[in-house]
């Protein structure tokens, strides 16, 4: 991997610097422009992750650097740069309907882009100090957008947020010290963790990522807070940090069996403490939690078989506009519980037929494109020499099935609440986007390989 520095490295990073200067702009907008017309910085937000967006499928063919000798660009970033970026776009474009008119709507949307940075440089980090800079970046606006309504809900969800997110972002600093150290390098390829250095080196990326023991924030935050904002961070800073640990277990870290059981862990989990909830928030929040747990599994395995990196990175850009498009639903209907969704199919057939794709997706049901993710999630274990955490896979993707289809079932039902029409342009994106991207991923891995 060369190692470009001044210019060269920064053109390597364009698609981050295309993001700075979207948010920068953005908030000045918010400065200069009238209250009634912030939507303008929404559009600057969105043109801003567009273009870091097709910077970075432009990038992705070219060979892989090593900018500032502290910062990779490979194609793990790069397939993270532009999930992030489109999940983002999508998570701006879900948020504009609901804070339009507010005195600090700029600011709502220039916090989802710093969030976004972060989860990108998290991804891209090839230095322990890196690391830490990049899971304060992605954390920081995250806490700030929690509280954005500033009402008592969202305030007790970003002060839950925010001490878990400090408390175990000191822990993986000590962690980092500990590396540090023991081997003499904070940069990966030279670093190497103890055991105890290992453990707390994890609980950074694992907070980000929704990963069990890490995960107690997620149902809460989810609920308190408004439903695009916990779209964006149950969705977008899981993809940095999943990267992140997959590049931290090929390099730094040499716990396989440690990840393989807080994979486990974390999808039995979170798919027990689904099953009773009739707050279809608090579902998708514990949803997401077996969510991280199946993405863990090719983390578990990375380095030990080559169908690693390519089933965590298809299985993160599907369920990111999966999940997306569930919570985009929640959005356009306004509904909470899962009886108020009775008729929905009666009432706005397209959304209901959005919500349904999504549900079975985050399943993993063919055609879509979390079924392309599984599968190859399920290779990489078995070929891993972890057979055992496949079959926990299996087991828990059957078991999820049944609390998936409870929130489907009054969909279908012949009377309902009398609720508006609702009509979600997001959901149906994102449920076209999951339908299409199964074949496409699958088509992708066979050619690559």
């Amino acid at each position: 991997m060369s190692a470009p520095h001044g210019g060269a490295a920064v053109t390597a990073m364009l698609p981050e610097v295309v993001m700075v200067l979207g948010a920068v702009t953005a908030l000045l907008a918010g400065l200069f422009v009238a209250r009634g017309r912030q939507r303008v910085a929404a559009w600057v937000c969105m043109a801003a992750l567009a273009a870091a967006a097709a910077a970075s499928a432009a990038a992705l063919p070219r060979p892989a650097v090593l900018a500032f000798d502290a910062y990779a660009v490979d194609p793990p970033t790069g397939a993270a740069r532009l999930t992030v970026c489109l999940a983002a776009l999508l998570a701006v474009w879900l948020a504009t309907g609901r804070v339009r008119g507010d005195g600090r709507e700029a600011e709502l949307y220039t916090l989802m882009v710093l969030a976004a940075l972060g989860s990108v440089l998290m991804a891209g980090a090839d230095d322990l100090l890196v690391l830490v800079a990049a899971y304060l970046l992605a954390s920081v606006p995250a806490y700030a957008l929690a509280g954005f309504a500033k009402d008592a809900s969202g305030t007790e969800a970003a002060l839950k947020y925010y001490l878990m997110g400090a408390f175990l972002g000191v822990l993986m600093l000590a962690g980092a010290t500990v590396v540090y150290g023991w081997s003499g390098a904070t940069a990966y390829p030279a670093a190497r963790a103890p055991a105890v250095g290992a453990v707390l080196l994890l609980a950074g990326p694992l907070f980000k990522a929704g990963g069990a023991p890490a995960h107690f924030w997620v149902p809460d935050v989810t609920e308190g807070t408004s439903a695009p904002v916990a779209a964006f961070v149950t969705t977008v800073p899981k993809i940095g940090a999943l990267v992140a640990l997959y590049r931290l277990a090929t390099t730094v870290l040499d716990e396989p069996a440690l990840l393989a059981v807080l994979a486990a862990v974390t999808m039995t989990l979170g798919n027990l403490a689904a099953f009773q909830q009739e707050n279809v928030r608090r579902l998708l929040a514990y949803s997401t939690v077996s969510q991280a747990g199946y993405l863990l599994v090719p983390v578990a395995v990375a380095g030990r078989t080559a169908l690693a990196a390519p089933a965590l990175l298809v299985y993160l850009a599907a369920y990111a506009v999966t999940n997306l498009g569930a919570f985009a639903v929640v959005v356009a209907t306004g509904a909470e519980r899962l009886p108020d969704y009775a008729g929905l199919g009666r009432r706005s057939p397209w959304t209901a037929f959005a919500l349904v794709v999504c549900l079975l997706g985050l399943v993993g049901t063919p055609p879509t494109a979390v079924f392309a993710g599984k599968l190859l999630m399920f290779a990489a274990a078995w070929d891993g020499g972890y057979a055992w955490l496949a079959v926990v896979a299996a087991a828990n993707t059957v078991a999820s099935l049944f609390y998936y289809l409870r929130w489907i079932r009054p969909v279908f039902a012949a009377e309902g609440p009398a609720h508006p029409a609702a009509s979600s342009p997001v959901a149906q994106v994102c449920a076209a986007a999951s339908i299409l991207l199964g074949p496409a991923a699958g088509l992708a891995v066979l050619i690559a390989r």
